[in-house]
């Protein structure tokens, strides 16, 4: 199968010839559906983290401050991720939508 780190230099006749070749698709951690519902809640898991750490800053209960700022930076890092890989979703099916068939 390809290397991720080469496959935007593979053509599509690349990627047939080897399916050609193996004879059968190789899938590769699961559908998409259940990648999906895994970034999503990799990405909530993240917010529970942040708003507990803003919790404790706010309570004092911190113990590290340090920890408890790296995990609200990780939790609007990946929230933005998120909306990032949305709006190009949304903006790819618009795309297939105004094309004429």
């Amino acid at each position: 199968m390809a290397d991720i780190n080469n496959i935007n230099a593979l053509s599509t006749a690349d990627l047939l010839k080897q399916k050609s070749e193996s004879g059968t698709v190789q899938k590769s951690g699961g559908d998409f559906a259940q990648q999906l519902k895994s970034a999503i809640d990799g990405v909530n898991n993240e917010q529970v983290k942040g708003e507990k750490a803003m919790s404790d800053i706010a309570t004092g209960q911190v113990k590290d401050l340090h920890q408890a700022a790296l995990a609200i930076d990780k939790a609007e890092l990946s929230m933005k991720l998120m909306l990032e890989v949305r709006n190009k979703a949304l903006n790819a099916y618009k795309e297939i939508t105004r094309t004429q068939m």
